[in-house]
């Protein structure tokens, strides 16, 4: 259809694709439009329907002219697409015939589309109810009442009237005709013909009896009367609450322009009366008035079109403050429009920049609030997602004059808002009303005062008076093993449960065994012990980095279920921290889950080597064999040795190599940072470089460390269940166990430093080389 482009284009803006305010300034260049054009069924109609959106002012016209571009320059994609679209069309006519062995089915899904409708509209209903408690229905009378319109009304295709009049009469009938047009009533030789679209430019139908003289002039006089109907329409149509309050004080200063214009129209008619006034003198007066309306018309014209509102009705005036060009007195136009137009919307920027509040009824600022409930209500994994998903930014709402401070504005609004939920409050001198200007900027300044002192407040409230470093000193002594007395008390205290069926296991009596770990250690003097909790998960570290490893991957779906294996105690615990609001931003539940991979990692490790030295201390009975026995068990003794070295060297890289540098580091970093959004950055790159040099995020490394444990437990296993009457018997088969198992962990671990060596070599990741040195 016609239309089918602003479908797909305004699909593309309504979607919330993130683009930033240089993407949406691109503009298709016309090499992409006329091949475009040429490679078009009907060139005509894709130039016409382009020029049709170009008028409307589009944000993403230019990014959908460079897709279909390379669509067309892609054979492959267009053949992918013609076939789909014969395949799609193929299915609608098989679906098109419905017999009653359907009707089942097809009342199935209507009654499931309409509860998910219901569900959708009642969460909508939610979100706008407190906009809507308030506001009060209005109609847009000049609709219902055409009459009283201070426009042009046409009730039907009327004619120019065709008597004969002389020559010598006809100038001072069209000078009255033309003053009645100048104010949006049609005359008797003079008519306006009816609009083509609610938008188009009035045109007019003059007699042709009238002279050819005074009909070119008329013609030159006439555009002003389009102009002053092009901006009455523009004051009667912005009358709605949907229209925005930066469009009613838009509105507002229009019509305050408009009582000027109707005055000098007065003027003109005096002079007429008093018979002064002539055609060319008519054509003299009217010069500056015809610019300052055609500036007017042009404005309400553009932002009809594009159905623009808030801050891309400022970006509109001003492009169009910037454009003007000739005498200061049409700048100065401009700029009152616009200073006029952006009261509103700078009364809204005020509350956001000093308060962190938005109040803006009818989505014309450019941060848009997402909270459907309060903060209090929802869960604790909000908090993950509260500082990136709670506001995000609209760049078509941003006016152009703010893009570089968009970013600014967006921070100093978040920190002030949580700011305001700790119950802090910023003692703030007078502060200053923020007002566009167009030279100077002022408010630009006022802006960063703004940021600074949010940002400094906030860093204040996290750092010291909820002491985000002890905090993360915490997190670090449990999930990183910081603590060594207490991973030693807790594995002595609670080893015996957590070698049970994960569903065997007693939450609760795991927690009280966590809490007496906690108080015989020294971690009882940590004032944040308390915040620790025992936690079982369904799968194993393995399958949980493999399943985030493979999102948007071709091995998705291998990992879109949990597996059925019976998982231990061991291989499902982890801990879990309690946070509360505001460090809950940092130690969110995505920051915690990496932690907790971690811990599952180290853990694990810590555990095998455990059980390596209890098979080294049961050894010792050894000494009281015989030569000839002993040596039986010397194979079994070499692979016992190398697998601990091996395990104790990998935990070794781990903490000493890995965990404290990096701690050192970011706390290098914490010491410069000036807000929480650095604080987020600086805490994201120490759980990334945590992840990575811990071999967490690459898939071949974790399966061997994986495969190195299995192969020591398995070994464990075998010399602590082996009975020693059975080994003096059945030497044989004990010597062959001991080769295959010292096969299964020199295979793993030559797999392990071959893929250490390929990435120390590729990726620079030379701190790779030291695991084993």
């Amino acid at each position: 259809s016609s239309s089918a482009p602003e479908k797909h284009v305004e699909k593309l803006q309504k979607e919330g694709i993130p683009t930033s305010a240089g993407a949406l300034a691109i503009v298709a260049s016309q090499s992409s439009i006329r091949n475009l054009a040429k490679k078009s069924p009907v060139p005509e109609l894709f130039l016409q329907k382009y020029e049709e959106l170009k008028a409307k002012k589009i944000d993403l016209l230019g990014l959908f002219i460079q897709l279909l571009e390379l669509i067309s320059e892609d054979k492959e994609l267009k053949n992918y697409l013609a076939k789909e679209a014969s395949n799609l069309s193929s299915i609608s006519t098989k679906n098109a015939a419905i017999t009653t062995e359907d009707l089942p089915q097809i009342c199935k899904n209507v009654i499931k589309a309409a509860v998910e409708g219901e569900k959708k509209l009642n969460k909508q209903v939610c979100a706008i109810t407190k906009k809507t408690e308030s506001s009060v229905i209005k109609h847009n009378w000049v609709y219902e009442r055409p009459r009283i319109t201070w426009d042009f009304y046409n009730e039907s295709n009327v004619m120019p009237c065709q008597k004969v009049v002389p020559i010598v009469s006809q100038e001072s009938i069209l000078l009255w005709d033309i003053l009645y047009c100048l104010k949006g009533i049609d005359g008797t030789y003079i008519v306006s013909e009816p609009l083509i679209s609610p938008h188009a430019v009035k045109t007019f139908n003059i007699s042709p009896d009238v002279c050819i003289s005074y009909k070119q002039l008329t013609q030159q006089i006439l555009p002003l009367a389009s102009h002053y109907s092009m901006t009455a329409r523009f004051v009667e149509e912005k009358v709605l609450a949907e229209d925005g309050q930066v469009n009613h004080a838009l509105r507002g200063a229009i019509k305050s322009l408009l009582k000027d214009y109707l005055l000098f129209v007065v003027q003109l008619e005096m002079e007429h009366v008093r018979g002064k006034l002539n055609l060319q003198k008519l054509w003299f007066y009217i010069q500056p008035t015809m610019i300052a309306m055609s500036i007017l018309s042009q404005i309400t014209s553009t932002i009809c079109k594009a159905n623009a509102k808030g801050g891309k009705v400022l970006s509109l005036l001003h492009e169009q403050a910037n454009n003007i060009s000739g005498e200061a007195k049409f700048k100065e136009l401009c700029l009152f429009l616009i200073q006029t137009a952006s009261v509103p919307y700078m009364q809204i920027l005020e509350k956001w920049v000093y308060k962190g509040v938005i109040c803006d009824p009818y989505e014309e600022f450019f941060v848009e609030d997402n909270e459907l409930i309060h903060r209090e209500e929802l869960p604790i994994d909000y908090s993950a997602d509260y500082w990136e998903k709670r506001y995000t930014m609209r760049p078509e709402r941003t006016p152009t004059f703010l893009n570089e401070q968009a970013q600014t504005i967006m921070r100093s609004g978040k920190y002030f808002n949580v700011i305001r939920q700790c119950g802090k409050i910023v003692q703030w001198g007078k502060q200053e009303p923020l007002i566009y200007q167009h030279q100077g900027q002022k408010y630009i300044a006022t802006i960063d005062r703004a940021y600074s002192e949010a940002a400094k407040t906030l860093l204040e409230v996290l750092i010291h008076e909820n002491d985000l470093m002890g905090r993360l000193r915490s997190v670090k002594n449990y999930f990183l093993l910081a603590q060594g007395d207490f991973v030693v008390q807790f594995m002595n205290l609670c080893e015996t449960e957590l070698n049970k069926n994960m569903y065997d296991i007693v939450i609760h009596r795991l927690a009280s065994l966590l809490e007496v770990a906690l108080r015989m250690s020294t971690a009882d003097s940590d004032p944040y012990k308390d915040d620790l909790k025992p936690e079982l998960l369904p799968y194993d570290l393995q399958f949980q980095m493999f399943r985030i490893l493979s999102i948007q991957t071709r091995e998705e779906k291998e990992y879109s279920s949990q597996t059925d294996k019976t998982l231990t105690g061991l291989e499902a615990f982890v801990f879990n921290y309690d946070v509360k609001w505001p460090v809950s931003l940092i130690l969110n539940r995505k920051a915690i889950a990496c932690y907790q991979m971690l811990f599952r990692h180290l853990f694990y490790c810590k555990y095998i080597e455990r059980r390596l030295c209890r098979v080294w201390v049961s050894n010792k009975i050894a000494k009281t064999f015989t030569h000839n026995v002993a040596m039986s068990y010397r194979q079994a003794f070499s692979l016992r040795q190398r697998m601990l070295d091996c395990i104790q060297h990998l935990a070794y890289y781990m903490m000493v190599e890995v965990i404290e540098p990096n701690w050192l580091t970011f706390i290098s970093k914490m010491s410069k940072v000036s807000n929480v959004d650095d604080v987020l950055s600086v805490h994201q790159d120490l759980q990334d470089s945590y992840l990575k040099e811990c071999m967490l995020t690459d898939p071949d490394l974790l399966g061997c460390i994986t495969g190195i444990c299995s192969a020591c437990l398995e070994f464990c296993n075998f010399m602590e269940d082996e009975d020693g009457d059975m080994y003096k018997e059945n030497a044989v088969s004990f010597e062959e166990t001991i080769i295959s198992l010292d096969e299964k962990f020199t295979q793993v671990l030559i797999r392990l430093l071959d893929r250490i060596c390929d990435l120390g070599c590729d990726n620079n990741n030379e701190k790779l080389l030291n695991v084993f040195c």
